[in-house]
Formats: structure tokens, C-alpha cells, sequence
């Protein structure tokens, strides 16, 4: 029997479609309201150009917002444009705190490889893609997953949900000296404890199965320092985790929000690596 999600998006290609994250209702949920209802909007390419790979994609926003156009859908289109279906999440944000955030994306890692078959997708060639504080996000879920409840009724909740590869791009990384005051405040308000910081500094959190990683940052961000990228990099260099950096010498946090030559040149880095791991092979 297919599942709610499943059912709702059945066979379709070429229109996305968006369906509720907990069809049964989001834990923690504070009430009935749209930003209290997280969704998944699956953009699949057009058919005969699928080569199986999936992004699951972060929209930033600084946890108290989401940019769902230009991190989000646009960025679903574009990857269908080679390819790969991309899988938009809307999580929820301030006032939630973390857990709830890190619960949404890693149900959403899950629901996408329960129905990989079903969606025409490699169940080992799921990444996540994130952006700012989505960038954070989908950094700690790549250093804090889990391989699932084999013993789980549910069957979402059965599945790891360890991404494949992750595209970093101008991320929050750390809550110590470098974070941006902002997204730490809406994650973990604004008396988080120590304990709380260390665990939600991702740089901290790397091993050697922290999935391969592309970052993308400039220089002259403004807003998240570089240096979050460069410590995530260097975590991961120091744990032999296969790892690019293109740290741009221009652009400013955004990197032109969807258009320009900084936004061009992260995508086009982007696309080489995810060509050398041959991840838009058919």
C-alpha cells in the first residue's frame, strides 16, 4: 500500500508536487498553522534524463525564515536541467528550536530513500544541498545521522538517513566565535548552554563517515564569515573525508541570490565535482 506521501505524488514528472513531511502530523507541532506543517516538494527531471540522483535541498533563511525561491525551487529546476531531481524541504524554524529542525531533515533524508525506487532514484546517491543556515542544517545532518529503527512500525523511520554527498554553499557551520549571532539564536535561543554550542558546531562533529562534501564561500561575506567554510574543510581534510572548497574572491553573502557571475561560478564548480564523482552519470 503506498503511503500518503507516495500516493499524493504517484508517477508524476514534469509538475512538482508537494505533499506534508508528517502525514500524520509533525511531532512537536505548535499548532495547525502553515509554518507549523512542514513540506517536501519533489521536482523530478523530465523523463529519459534522470541518471537517479536526488538532492535534498535546505532554503536559508537564518532559521527564523526560508528562501524558498532562489534556495530552494530554482535550485530544484536547475538540477532537473542535469538530470537530478531535486527534493525542496520546508522545515520548520523560530520558534522552534533545535531538535525540531535536525527531526525534519532527517525524516525528510528518510521519506526520499523509502520511495527512491518508486521516483526513479539511486537509494546511494541521495546528497543534501543547503544554503546559510539551511547550509548548517544540512551540515549537521551530515556529521549526526543514524541508520534508522530496523524495529520501527513505521517504514519511513526504518531507513538511514546518512546522505550520500553534501553541497555546502556560504554556510553556517560553528556556534563559537565565527557563527552568525542570528541563526544561533533562533536555533538555540538566546541562553544556549555550552554543551548545546559544542554539539551544534558541526566542525566539531566531523568523522570519517561524514558523507564526501563540496563547500562554496566567498571571501567577502559579510554576514556568515568564510571561515565557517574553512573550518568545515579543514575537519574534514584532518578525517580523509573527500572534500572540495572553492572559496570565491568576490560576492557577498547570497553570492548575487540566484543570478550573477558568483552565482554562476559556484554552480559551475558545483556541477564539476558532482560530474567527477560521476553523480550525473546515468
Amino acid at each position: 500500500m503506498k503511503s500518503p506521501l507516495l500516493a499524493s505524488i504517484g508517477g508524476y514528472v514534469g509538475e512538482p508536487a508537494t505533499s506534508p513531511l508528517w502525514p500524520e502530523g509533525a511531532p512537536g507541532a505548535r499548532g495547525e498553522a502553515a509554518a507549523d506543517r512542514p513540506e517536501l516538494t519533489v521536482h523530478l527531471p523530465p523523463a529519459g534524463t534522470a541518471n537517479g540522483s536526488a538532492m535534498v535541498i535546505f532554503p536559508g533563511g537564518g532559521y527564523g525564515d526560508l528562501m524558498m525561491s532562489y534556495e530552494g525551487h530554482d535550485l530544484a529546476a536547475w538540477l532537473n536541467g542535469y538530470g537530478v531531481a531535486g527534493i525542496v524541504l520546508k522545515y520548520r524554524v523560530s520558534p522552534y528550536r533545535h531538535p525540531i529542525p535536525l527531526l525534519d531533515a532527517k525524516h525528510a533524508l528518510r521519506t526520499v530513500r523509502l520511495h527512491a525506487r518508486e521516483w526513479g532514484l539511486a537509494a546511494d546517491r541521495i546528497g543534501v544541498m543547503g544554503f546559510s543556515a539551511g547550509g548548517h542544517l544540512a551540515a549537521t545532518l551530515a556529521t549526526q545521522f543514524d541508520a534508522g529503527d530496523p524495529q520501527a512500525a513505521d517504514p519511513v523511520a526504518r531507513q538511514s538517513c546518512r546522505p550520500d554527498f553534501a553541497i555546502l554553499v556560504y554556510p553556517v557551520i560553528t556556534m563559537g566565535e565565527q557563527t552568525h549571532g542570528g541563526s544561533r539564536d533562533n536555533l538555540l535561543g538566546p541562553n544556549a548552554t555550552l554543551a548545546d554550542r559544542e554539539l551544534l558546531s558541526n566542525e566539531r562533529q566531523v568523522t570519517a563517515r561524514t558523507p564526501p562534501t563540496f563547500l562554496a564561500h566567498s571571501v567577502q561575506d559579510s554576514t556568515v564569515s568564510v571561515a565557517n567554510s574553512r573550518l568545515f574543510y579543514a575537519a574534514l581534510q584532518a578525517s580523509g573525508v573527500p572534500a572540495e572548497f572553492l572559496e570565491l574572491p568576490t560576492g557577498d553573502h547570497g553570492l548575487g541570490c540566484g543570478q550573477g557571475a558568483e552565482w554562476a561560478d559556484w554552480q559551475a564548480g558545483c556541477l564539476a565535482w558532482l560530474n567527477a564523482r560521476h553523480l550525473l552519470d546515468v
